[in-house]
């Protein structure tokens, strides 16, 4: 599923925006949806916590609202690198407030400077590119889990409960299976980098055989990494 989330509280460009998007998300095998918001509110808040489908913000920077464009994209940083954002604006003097402000933004639009081909453009490309869609899915009687791979960093073994811990960018999840049986579960991106701790090869920044301990994409430091295990976490 791909999320198409428009922030605009004129109507005239939210119609002009639903046609950019009308237009081009056959493009996609995915299925897609598209919602307006004149301003922020608990649904859109919702939206933006859920983390278990993709994404594509095409926001106002000057809302009239108390809350901005600008504050709404950090709201949505805090809880998710992945989606995309797209501004539009009147201003082209909002670039660099902007690109101080906000993390990983996909490009900024002027409302009048050909903005149907921009945002045309700009959504073929993110359309072209490979999600990924692999899910970590885990059932019992008492809950269902579905987790994003991508958005998992790595998984340990808690010595009281005897349970696994899986840590992702925004949760931790409690679930009783062992190690081994964890790993069937994951695809190569994981790796046992100790006896009671699997990673995310993906979202590790740098691995320190000397301390052992793995420096995180987010900048968290783990100290759970064992040279036994060195072959296998580099694939040698």
């Amino acid at each position: 599923m791909i999320k198409f989330v428009v922030v605009e509280d004129d109507k005239a460009q939210q119609e002009k925006i639903k046609g950019v998007i009308d237009k081009v998300k056959f493009k996609t095998n995915e299925e897609t949806e598209t919602v307006f918001f004149s301003k922020y509110t608990k649904i859109l808040q919702n939206i933006i916590k859920d983390n278990s489908i993709h994404k594509i913000f095409i926001m106002d920077i000057e809302l009239e609202n108390n809350t901005s464009g600008i504050q709404i994209a950090k709201y949505i940083r805090e809880n998710d690198w992945d989606s995309e954002i797209i501004f539009t604006t009147s201003h082209d003097k909002m670039f660099e407030t902007v690109y101080r402000n906000i993390y990983q933004v996909f490009d900024f639009i002027e409302k009048y400077h050909d903005m149907s081909k921009r945002l045309e453009e700009d959504i073929n490309i993110i359309l072209r590119k490979n999600f990924d869609n692999k899910m970590l899915i885990y059932s019992n009687r008492l809950f269902d889990l579905k987790v994003y791979y991508r958005s998992i960093l790595y998984i340990y073994r808690e010595k009281d409960e005897r349970k696994l811990v899986i840590v992702t960018d925004t949760n931790i999840f409690k679930i009783s299976l062992t190690i081994p049986e964890m790993l069937e579960l994951l695809d190569e991106r994981f790796k046992q980098c100790h006896r009671s701790c699997i990673v995310n090869v993906d979202r590790v920044q740098k691995f320190n055989w000397n301390n052992n301990s793995f420096l995180l994409d987010n900048k968290e430091e783990i100290p759970m990494l064992s040279k036994r295990f060195k072959k296998e976490v580099l694939g040698e």
